[in-house]
């Protein structure tokens, strides 16, 4: 089956997330990129995406002391871009529906990554529009929660994680962070650090060929990993 891609002329996109992740442990991120638990919920065939970040901050609609925006943030989305969106983790409301992917796609969005839920589910499948969140839901963002800040940094915490030595680190998405989304996952890239990921995705890619070739062959995963990864 065919991957339809969602993305600019970045050399990122000719890596899986999972290669780039690969990638950024190697340079000592402590977590790969990796945005936890958020997963591809449209469209029903295989996407990816590779696109610079668009940050939207939800709050509780009980915060008064947070900003408000004077537009609404689908109709600031940049073109090109993709919308990445963190809601509180207690939210059990949508903050993405059928009438924003219909904004997003008019505004030239490629897709949204949501740290929380969405809805209208068949609305964004027959729109064709790439949705990545962490559940859905029947309910709307009114009288819950709302957004405050776009084109913010982001961190985005790991779902019912405690703050202990393994706890799984953050992930801090600043606006223009390369962020690449497939089947296995949502990835973020540093702007600083694209030219550094792909030089080690490349290798990684190229090591990776020549595992497979000798595992088809007959050699064990053992022998090809030491020969190959030398581990």
């Amino acid at each position: 089956m065919s991957t339809s891609l969602r993305s600019s002329t970045s050399p990122l996109s000719q890596f899986s997330a999972c290669e780039i992740s690969d990638a950024l442990i190697k340079l000592g991120s402590p977590n790969g990129g990796h945005i936890p638990d958020v997963h591809m919920l449209s469209p029903t065939s295989q996407v990816k995406i590779c696109a610079p970040a668009y940050t939207v901050q939800m709050v509780f609609a009980s915060d008064k002391s947070a900003p408000k925006l004077s537009s609404h943030f689908v109709d600031t989305a940049t073109p090109g871009s993709v919308v990445v969106i963190d809601a509180p983790p207690q939210a059990k409301n949508a903050v993405w529906g059928g009438l924003m992917t219909a904004g997003a796609q008019a505004r030239g969005a490629v897709g949204v990554i949501i740290s929380g839920r969405c809805r209208d589910l068949a609305e964004h499948r027959a729109a064709d529009f790439p949705v990545f969140a962490r559940g859905h839901s029947t309910v709307g963002q009114s009288p819950f929660v709302r957004p405050s800040g776009v084109n913010v940094t982001l961190t985005i915490h790991p779902k019912d994680t405690d703050d202990g030595a393994d706890a799984f680190a953050p992930v801090t998405v600043t606006p223009g962070d390369w962020i690449i989304a497939d089947e296995d996952g949502v990835v973020c890239v540093p702007v600083d650090m694209v030219d550094k990921v792909v030089e080690l995705a490349k290798m990684g890619q190229e090591i990776d060929a020549k595992c497979m070739a000798d595992i088809k062959a007959g050699k064990s995963i053992q022998a090809s990993f030491k020969e190959h990864r030398g581990k």
